[in-house]
Parts: C-alpha cells; sequence; structure tokens
C-alpha cells in the first residue's frame, strides 16, 4: 500500500465527495519545465501513471478538467488522450476559468479537487473542496491545500492524489480487482 502525506478523517471526508479533478499543467502534470527545440517546438514530458491514473478516474464516470495560464498545442494533444474535455488554456484569471467550468459541467465546487502549484493556481484551490499542492510546489500554495503530496509535480502527483480519492471513495480495490482477476 502506498504511502500518503496524511490520511485524517476530514480529509478521507472530503475526498469521498470528489467527482470533478482540475488540474494545471506546468508543474502539475508536467516537472515546471518548458523546454523549446533549435526550430522553436516546445517539448513538455508527461508521467505515464498520471496519465493511467487519469484514464481511470473518467472511466469510472468521474470527470477531468485543465485549466492552466499558458497555451500550448500539446496541452490539447495530451487532454485529447486522456479524454479531458474541459479544458482552458491562457487563464490569466483561473478562478474565473473555474466559475466557467463548473458551470459548463454542471459540478458544484465542494465535489472539485484541484491540484496547483504556485501562486496564479491558489484562487482555484481555496475555491474548490479538497485543494491539493504538489511536493515542490511554492510555500503559499502548499498553506492554502488541504493535502501535499509526497511526489513532485509531473512525477506521479496526480496518480497519487487519483488513488487516496478513490481508496476514500471505497472504489481503488475494484479497479486493482479488474487488473489483478484478468
Amino acid at each position: 500500500m502506498p504511502r500518503f502525506a496524511t490520511t485524517s478523517a476530514g480529509l478521507i471526508a472530503r475526498c469521498a465527495k470528489i467527482d470533478l479533478l482540475i488540474l494545471d499543467v506546468d508543474g502539475v502534470l508536467t516537472d515546471g519545465s518548458i523546454t523549446y527545440t533549435d526550430a522553436g517546438a516546445e517539448i513538455k514530458a508527461f508521467h505515464v501513471r498520471d496519465g493511467s491514473g487519469l484514464k481511470l478516474w473518467t472511466r469510472l464516470g468521474k470527470k477531468a478538467g485543465i485549466i492552466t495560464g499558458r497555451r500550448s498545442p500539446i496541452v490539447d494533444r495530451r487532454a485529447a488522450e486522456l479524454d479531458i474535455a474541459a479544458v482552458i488554456q491562457g487563464a490569466e484569471n483561473k478562478h474565473a476559468a473555474l466559475t466557467q467550468m463548473l458551470q459548463s459541467l454542471s459540478v458544484a465546487a465542494d465535489r472539485v479537487c484541484a491540484m496547483g502549484d504556485d501562486l496564479p493556481d491558489m484562487p482555484v484551490l481555496r475555491a474548490c473542496g479538497l485543494a491539493v499542492a504538489v511536493a515542490d510546489a511554492c510555500d503559499e500554495a502548499k498553506e492554502n491545500a488541504d493535502y501535499v503530496t509526497i511526489a513532485s509535480g509531473g512525477r506521479g502527483a496526480v496518480r497519487e492524489v487519483i488513488e487516496l480519492i478513490l481508496r476514500a471513495q471505497g472504489r481503488w480495490q475494484e479497479i486493482v480487482a479488474r487488473y489483478r482477476d484478468v
């Protein structure tokens, strides 16, 4: 069984309500590095277990969304691979983007887990039912989080949170059984 930073009764209760996972990209889905080729193409690296976790999440009927301050075609590609339809890029005001996304998905804020790593993510973290900062987030994001991951951004933090939530909801063993009992 993986170790989690904390599994208090309050955290478990927050996790039990979550139906929507909202993610930042740079620093959460990636390690925060932005690499350019000589030809000007942007390169981002995504962790495969974050992706498999998101696929498991959506196959359970859960929703996922991305709110990011930057714009990149790579984000659209990764979102499409993971069946994430709710994507807002270039969000100068992430709280306004969150409000827009919650309205379009008909989800209440207390049923949302938001993951972030930096100051622009704080309004989203503070507005959701479960606020998560990745291990290498800035101190202010960590101070505004209900949970700080053990894994760093782009290194399995999203998978860690998905597993934490699904365990709290009693759904993780159902997933494990599907693979064990094949």
